[in-house]
């Protein structure tokens, strides 16, 4: 049985090195987050104040994968 991610949704705060991000959520919690494999595909640019959506594990509430970019 595949395991349910989390769907937040947060405002990139800093960009890091190696596609990484620091994401802050709306409930002010930083998280690391990095862009999922079709993004990458796409050549998807992500800059400081973007709004993005995210999954996260249950289990690891400190990392997330950025699925969407929000307009």
């Amino acid at each position: 049985m595949k395991e349910e991610h989390i769907e937040v949704e947060g405002r990139v705060q800093t960009v890091l090195p190696g596609t990484m991000f620091r994401v802050e959520l709306d409930n002010k919690h930083l998280v690391l987050a990095t862009i999922c494999g079709k993004m990458r595909k796409r050549w998807v640019r992500l800059t400081v104040g973007d709004r993005v959506k995210m999954e996260m594990s249950p289990y690891d509430l400190d990392k997330a994968r950025i699925v969407w970019r929000i307009q």
